[in-house]
């Protein structure tokens, strides 16, 4: 079994390095069988844009708070964790962005797009060539995948999706106008443009998980199916797990 480790830099992961690197030999991704990410959420989505393209399964140990990405356990019997770990393939978001900054990028929990600016956002969005909303005033948007469902997107009251829903969410941020306006659910084949309707006065920044790029007039966002990121979760805690743990949650509360 060839293993390839990332760590992050906190006290927890470079303690399980430690212990980890006694034992086993840390490959390069090109020729390992498995990618091992040891920190929080937010270095596991940095690391999956970072290595997807060697198209190994990740498996990520938690080192951070929630790790909802991530496995709980650290046992140094990685061999039987991984033969014993439930695998699942999610597509990214496709971002193309028009601006001051033409970009194309990719999320795999969600793009956020906020106002840059004291005054609120004023934008509009599109599926396709139909029209989801006119004129959105408010703090901004974000547009999810089901495995970012249960992240930014909840905060803000937004759906939780299945994983195998073949759904995306569209979520306001705090909308001004409507105020009733509590975002749409939408087929992940469709293509979402949204505009920035005063883009001189009321500038707005996209957030691709991680990444920002700040002054945008529109953003193209499609589901990416050519790429294909596996995921390793332990059955008892799988993924699909934790998302109808949090649907259940939200319906009793």
């Amino acid at each position: 079994m060839k293993i390839h480790f990332v760590f992050d830099k906190t006290k927890k992961a470079l303690k399980i390095k430690r212990k980890f690197l006694r034992i086993y030999k840390n490959y390069l991704p090109s020729n390992s069988d498995y990618i091992i990410v040891a920190g929080g959420d937010g270095f596991m989505l940095k690391i999956l844009k970072k290595l997807y393209l060697y198209n190994k399964p990740f498996y990520g140990i938690n080192c951070g708070t929630y790790g909802f990405l991530m496995n709980n356990n650290n046992s140094l019997d990685l061999k039987k964790k991984l033969k014993n770990s439930k695998k699942i393939s999610i597509n990214p978001l496709r971002i193309v962005t028009k601006g001051m900054y033409n970009k194309s990028l990719i999320a795999i929990n969600e793009i956020s797009l906020f106002r840059q600016s004291k005054q609120t956002a004023i934008i509009s969005i599109k599926n396709k060539n139909k029209i989801i909303i006119k004129k959105l005033i408010g703090d901004g948007v974000i547009v999810s995948t089901p495995a970012g469902s249960t992240a930014y997107n909840l905060s803000v009251n937004g759906p939780i999706l299945s994983l195998n829903s073949g759904k995306l969410a569209i979520t306001p941020i705090s909308p001004f106008r409507p105020r009733r306006w509590k975002g749409k659910i939408i087929h992940f084949k469709d293509v979402i443009k949204i505009f920035n309707l005063d883009y001189k006065k009321r500038p707005v920044a996209a957030v691709a998980d991680n990444i920002e790029i700040r002054n945008i007039k529109s953003i193209t966002i499609k589901v990416d199916t050519k790429i294909n990121i596996k995921l390793l979760h332990d059955k008892r805690t799988s993924l699909s797990k934790r998302i109808k743990l949090e649907q259940l949650r939200k319906r009793t509360n």
